[in-house]
C-alpha cells in the first residue's frame, strides 16, 4: 500500500497538473514566493483582456495596478494563510477595470512557501450565474419545472395543511414566508408555489441569503450603476432581472439588517434602484422568503427586523420537521429508492426493516434532504443487491446505531447480518423486559388486522379507519407480512 502512495506521489510530482485550469471558467493565477506569475489560464486572460505571453513572468505589480497591501496575491504570500472569497476592483497596467472576487492560497514544498494560486470569479459572471439557473432535464420528472404540490411528498396531517395553504397563496401575489428547518423541503415548496401560478412562464430566480458574502450582496440583488464604485459598470441586478416573476429569499434572516430595511422599501415602493443610482424602476414579483428559525425568536435576537417580518409574511407557513411526521417515512423511502434507481442504474427494490426501524428511532437533523442523502449513500454501496441492509449505510449511522445500544439496556438495532433475518424473533432486552419497538409492532400489526377485518379486506376504509394513507397500509401489510385475501 505504502509502495502504491509513493509510486502515485511521484507520477503526481512529475505530472502537469496545471493544465487542469486550462479550461477552467474562473481565472487561475500561480505565481511564485517573489510574486512572479508562473501560470495565467484563460479566463483571467478574457477577465483581464491580456495576453498570456505578455503576463507570463512578470510581477503581480507590473501586471495589475496595486502594490503590496491592495494584492491579494502579494497578501496571501506575505501572511503565508489563505485569504478567501476576497472582492476587490482592480485595473490592469493596460486601463481594463475588473469586478471580481479573489481566493488566494499559499503553496509549500514541505515547510517551505514556493508560491501562492489564485482563484478570480468575475462578479459579472457570478450575477448571471445566479439570475440563469439552469435546470437539469436528465429526468423530467426530478427537474425543477416538474416541481408541483403533488409531487411533494407527505400524507402527515398538518403538513398537508402547509401545502393546502402553499397552494392557496400562490393564487395571489402576496408574499410568502416558509419557516422550516435545514432540509424540510423550504426551496421545493417556493418552486412548487411559483409553479401553480400565474407566474410559471416567468423566471423563478432563487437567492441564498447565507451564501454570498455581505459586500456583494446589495450589488447582487439591487444592480449597479456605472461610476458607484471602482470598475461599476450599468448592471441590472436579480430583483429587476427577475420582474414578473418570482424571486426566492432563502434565509433571509442571515440576510444584514441594513439591507433588509432596503428589501422593505421595495416591497411597499414595487421599485428598485440600483446602486449608485438616482432613478427608479417599476418591478413586479412575487416574493417568497424563508427562515430557518423561529421568526420570534430572530427578531428578538436582531437578525430580523419586524416590520419586514410583517410585509413579508403575510402568508406564514410552517413546515413540519421529519421527526414530527414519521408516518410519512415509507412513502419518502420508496420515492428516493425510485428516483436513485433511475439515476444510479440500480434495482433496490426493499429496505430491511431493521434499517426502517433504525430510521423511525433517528433525529434526522437534517430532515427530509438527510433522509434522501443517506439513501443515496447506501445505494452506491448496495452493489447488485436488491434490500438496503444497515451494513450499507454511511459510518455515522452504523456508529450512532451502536452509540444508542451502549445507551439502553435494551439491544440496539441488529447490526451484524445474521441478526437482520430474525428482526421478527422476540427481543429481550438484558433486563428481562420486553423490547419497547417490538411490542410497539405486535401491537400495531394487531390493529391493522382489525380494520382490515372490520372493512372486509377494503384498503380505503380501512386506511382511513386508521387514520393513514392508502399507500402507508400498503406498506405495512407487506411489513407484516398480512394476506389480505383472508378478510375479503
Amino acid at each position: 500500500m505504502n509502495q502504491a502512495r509513493d509510486k502515485f506521489l511521484i507520477d503526481l510530482e512529475n505530472a502537469d497538473f496545471l493544465t487542469v485550469f486550462d479550461e477552467f471558467t474562473d481565472g487561475v493565477i500561480v505565481a511564485d514566493a517573489q510574486g512572479v506569475i508562473v501560470y495565467y489560464n484563460r479566463a483571467i486572460s478574457r477577465i483581464d483582456e491580456l495576453k498570456t505571453e505578455d503576463v507570463l513572468m512578470c510581477m503581480v505589480t507590473d501586471v495589475y495596478d496595486l502594490d503590496d497591501s491592495e494584492s491579494i496575491i502579494m497578501q496571501c504570500l506575505a501572511k503565508r494563510k489563505p485569504i478567501i472569497d476576497q472582492p476587490i476592483y482592480y485595473r490592469t497596467r493596460m486601463g481594463k477595470f475588473a469586478n471580481t472576487i479573489h481566493s488566494a492560497f499559499p503553496i509549500f514544498n514541505k515547510n517551505r512557501m514556493v508560491g501562492a494560486i489564485c482563484f478570480v470569479r468575475d462578479y459579472s459572471m457570478l450575477v448571471d450565474t445566479l439570475a440563469a439557473m439552469p435546470v437539469p432535464e436528465k429526468d423530467k420528472r426530478y427537474s425543477n419545472a416538474a416541481i408541483s404540490f403533488d409531487t411533494i411528498i407527505g400524507e402527515d396531517p398538518v403538513f398537508g395543511q402547509a401545502i393546502n395553504s402553499a397552494r392557496m397563496a400562490s393564487e395571489t401575489p402576496s408574499p410568502v414566508m416558509l419557516y422550516g428547518e435545514t432540509g424540510t423541503g423550504k426551496e421545493l415548496f417556493a418552486r412548487a408555489i411559483h409553479n401553480q401560478s400565474l407566474r410559471s412562464d416567468q423566471k423563478f430566480t432563487p437567492v441564498n441569503c447565507a451564501a454570498i458574502p455581505e459586500n456583494l450582496l446589495e450589488g447582487i440583488l439591487f444592480g449597479t450603476s456605472k461610476g458607484a464604485f471602482t470598475g461599476s459598470v450599468n448592471k441590472a441586478g436579480l430583483f429587476e432581472r427577475t420582474s414578473n416573476g418570482t424571486i426566492f429569499l432563502d434565509e433571509i434572516n442571515s440576510m444584514p439588517v441594513g439591507l433588509q430595511a432596503k428589501i422593505l422599501r421595495i416591497i411597499q415602493e414595487k421599485k428598485v434602484r440600483r446602486v449608485g443610482a438616482l432613478k427608479e424602476i417599476e418591478i413586479d414579483l412575487k416574493i417568497i422568503s424563508s427562515v430557518n428559525k423561529d421568526p420570534h425568536i430572530a427578531i428578538s435576537d436582531g437578525t430580523l427586523r419586524s416590520d419586514l417580518f410583517y410585509r413579508l409574511g403575510v402568508v406564514f407557513i410552517h413546515i413540519t420537521p421529519l421527526r414530527n411526521r414519521l408516518n410519512d417515512l415509507p412513502i419518502l423511502v420508496e420515492h428516493f429508492v425510485e428516483k436513485h434507481n433511475e439515476i444510479l442504474q440500480k434495482k433496490v427494490d426493499k429496505v430491511s426493516e431493521d434499517v426502517m426501524e433504525l430510521f423511525r428511532i433517528y433525529n434526522w437533523p437534517g430532515n427530509v434532504r438527510e433522509l434522501e442523502h443517506v439513501l443515496e449513500g447506501a445505494m452506491n454501496l448496495v452493489g447488485e443487491e436488491s434490500t438496503i441492509r444497515i451494513r450499507h449505510l454511511q459510518s455515522h449511522f452504523s456508529n450512532w446505531s451502536v452509540s444508542q445500544r451502549q445507551k439502553t439496556a435494551a439491544p440496539a438495532l441488529p447490526v451484524r447480518e445474521s441478526s437482520e433475518v430474525k428482526s421478527t424473533d422476540k427481543v429481550i432486552s438484558s433486563s428481562g423486559q420486553p423490547n419497547l419497538i417490538k411490542d410497539k409492532a405486535e401491537h400495531e400489526q394487531k390493529v391493522v388486522k382489525q380494520a382490515l377485518t372490520q372493512y372486509r379486506g377494503n384498503i380505503s376504509k380501512s386506511a382511513a379507519s386508521l387514520g393513514i394513507s392508502r399507500q402507508l397500509l400498503y406498506y405495512k401489510i407487506k411489513k407484516y407480512k398480512i394476506d389480505r385475501q383472508q378478510f375479503g
